[in-house]
């Protein structure tokens, strides 16, 4: 996908780019390629990949809900700060929380924090089942991508959304996960509010939205340390 593509197949899902939205999307691929080399980021630098598998798919999740009408959103496990950081370039007004685990990662995003320009973004070097315990019904939307299985996510997450906020799973296919979740779903006080599941455009891979709605607060001790629920359904 060259950048005249991501251009144009963003405007296919209700997105157009400004001047500025283009070159901070440039100055982020210029960035990722050069830290890149010092630290593991990611396996894709092709500037072709990087604008469909990272940037595009990123901003996808707009099929799903509508940025404008909240305010607050947590990026769990963000990495290289996939999908926060396009996000917020998307949506300037959107209050933006990236949490990663690993110390050079946050550097790194911090130094695209500031190349950027971007603002109401802040970095959080720490692991999500210690900051879940302390933000309790902080974010209207929490969001992974490619972070852990499903049951897991949800006990990580939850916690974070406010009571009718949403948290949304970024997966390929999700029916397995989905099936070993509902006790998770149903303990936690969420309900799968939709599903939707599309195509990458040019490379036609699968990928799926699962959005899941708290209904209600969650008075369960969650999330419980990783050690405790590695691999392990609720």
């Amino acid at each position: 996908m060259t950048q005249n593509n991501f251009i144009e197949e963003l405007k296919k899902i209700g997105i157009e780019l400004s001047e500025k939205q283009i070159k901070q999307f440039f100055d982020y691929f210029s960035l990722l390629v050069e830290w890149n080399k010092k630290i593991n980021l990611t396996s894709i630098i092709k500037e072709e990949d990087v604008y469909l598998k990272h940037f595009y798919d990123s901003l996808t999740l707009t099929k799903s809900i509508n940025f404008k009408e909240h305010k607050t959103l947590c990026d769990v496990g963000t990495g290289a700060g996939f999908p926060g950081i396009p996000l917020k370039i998307v949506f300037p007004e959107l209050e933006v929380t990236l949490i990663d685990s690993l110390q050079k990662r946050i550097k790194f995003l911090d130094i695209v924090i500031e190349k950027l320009e971007l603002e109401k973004i802040k970095t959080i070097h720490d692991r999500i089942e210690e900051y879940g315990k302390k933000h309790r019904e902080k974010y209207n939307i929490v969001t992974a991508r490619a972070v852990s299985s499903l049951n897991v996510l949800l006990e990580y997450t939850i916690s974070l959304v406010t009571v009718n906020g949403y948290f949304i799973a970024m997966k390929s296919t999700y029916q397995e996960e989905l099936e070993k979740s509902k006790k998770a779903i149903e303990l936690l006080n969420v309900k799968v509010d939709n599903v939707i599941t599309f195509e990458l455009p040019i490379e036609n891979s699968l990928r799926s939205l699962i959005l899941f709605k708290k209904i209600e607060k969650t008075n369960l001790k969650y999330p419980r340390k990783q050690s405790e629920i590695k691999n392990r359904p609720l």
